[in-house]
């Protein structure tokens, strides 16, 4: 019986199995569907289906460099355990693709999984090596960059990859400062290159957030603003016990307001940022309080952006990442940052190991 590529893409969604090897079954069977999944299944090649809803959160980053070495590229593969992450046929199959993504065309996953790969595509053999060590596995994500002038930093063994490139002089001094900011991109992971990257809404953003968070701890607002929502507080807003806390450390002139909070109760600190959220309005036009917001804005700035942050192996504990590059070489810019983590932003599981030696004990019992 023939065998068609309809009947081959049916084999594959039932079991999950390379494309090859659906063929391959069917032909064996002589077109028997239900003949190829039991052919699959002898062979531990339908075993991936089973497998996919495991979460999949260990795993290792590789980065490949092209021959010229003004291209690099960075995959993510993930496992499910870290055993299987150091397992050396699987850390050549990540290798692999590292250097397959030098080739990809975009960062798109499903057309990366597409692409030829060992006499296959990346997909059938991601799927023939979950079969074979028997655990979860995807290739997760994919970017490269391009420049004048590039580093690369792996840490962790392969738990962070770091890809920085730039436009200026392809010198050693060079390279070594951008291997510098690599490692300090691993370290501190910051969000943007530069405050320019930031658009004015995810600027707003974070004002309204800072604002926010500001009128929510009245405590940390300015002396000023605080003393009058005290005020208000203790004019028949808090019970009598914290009204008559706050009379007896304002009496108290050794007394150190930024203590405070750790005397009144839950309710009392409630309540009186519910006074400021109400007045809102009201602060958030008050000089002294635009000031603060302005001055925790920039903070995280500095720590978000790359080229704002303290360099971390200044000797002055001050100087920036841009005053360090100036010092290096002023025609050196960077152009792009690539970070990638194993696992980060996937929800892992939590074992509770006491709930599943209880389930193990019923199971036992049961029998």
């Amino acid at each position: 019986m023939a065998v068609t590529a309809k009947m081959v893409k049916e084999l594959r969604d039932m079991t999950s199995a390379g494309m090859m090897d659906c063929k391959k079954a069917l032909v064996e069977a002589d077109g028997d569907m239900e003949k190829a999944v039991v052919i699959l299944q002898e062979k531990g090649l339908s075993k991936a289906a089973k497998k996919a809803g495991r979460i999949a959160a260990m795993g290792l980053v590789k980065i490949a460099v092209s021959e010229d070495g003004k291209t690099a590229a960075v995959v993510e593969v993930n496992s499910e355990t870290d055993f299987v992450a150091k397992n050396d046929m699987f850390i050549g199959f990540v290798d692999g693709l590292a250097k397959l993504a030098l080739e990809a065309e975009s960062t798109d996953i499903d057309a990366f999984k597409a692409m030829p790969f060992e006499d296959s595509t990346v997909g059938d053999v991601l799927t023939a090596l979950i079969a074979k060590i028997g655990e979860n596995m995807s290739v997760r994500r994919i970017d490269k960059a391009t420049g004048e002038v590039l580093a690369t930093y792996i840490h962790g063994g392969g738990n962070i990859g770091v890809i920085i490139a730039a436009d200026g002089a392809d010198t050693d001094e060079n390279k070594a400062a951008l291997r510098n900011i690599a490692m300090q991109v691993a370290a501190m992971n910051p969000q943007y290159v530069s405050r320019d990257e930031i658009s004015e809404e995810e600027l707003a953003n974070i004002k309204k957030i800072t604002l926010e968070s500001a009128l929510n701890d009245p405590f940390t607002l300015p002396k000023p603003i605080l003393n009058g929502l005290l005020d208000k507080a203790v004019a028949g807003v808090w019970g009598a016990e914290d009204t008559s806390i706050l009379a007896e450390k304002r009496a108290d002139k050794g007394f150190n307001f930024n203590y405070l909070p750790n005397f009144l109760s839950d309710e009392a600190k409630s309540k009186l940022a519910g006074l400021a959220i109400a007045a809102k309005m009201e602060i958030a036009e008050n000089k002294i309080f635009k000031g603060l917001v302005e001055g925790r804005v920039s903070k995280q700035l500095k720590e978000i952006c790359l080229l704002d942050q303290t360099y971390v192996r200044a000797e002055d504990g001050k100087q920036t990442v841009a005053q360090y590059i100036g010092t290096v070489d002023k025609g050196l810019k960077i152009t792009k940052v690539i970070r990638f983590e194993v696992g980060e932003g996937i929800e892992k599981k939590k074992e509770d190991f006491a709930a599943e030696v209880a389930a193990q004990q019923a199971a036992a019992a049961a029998k």
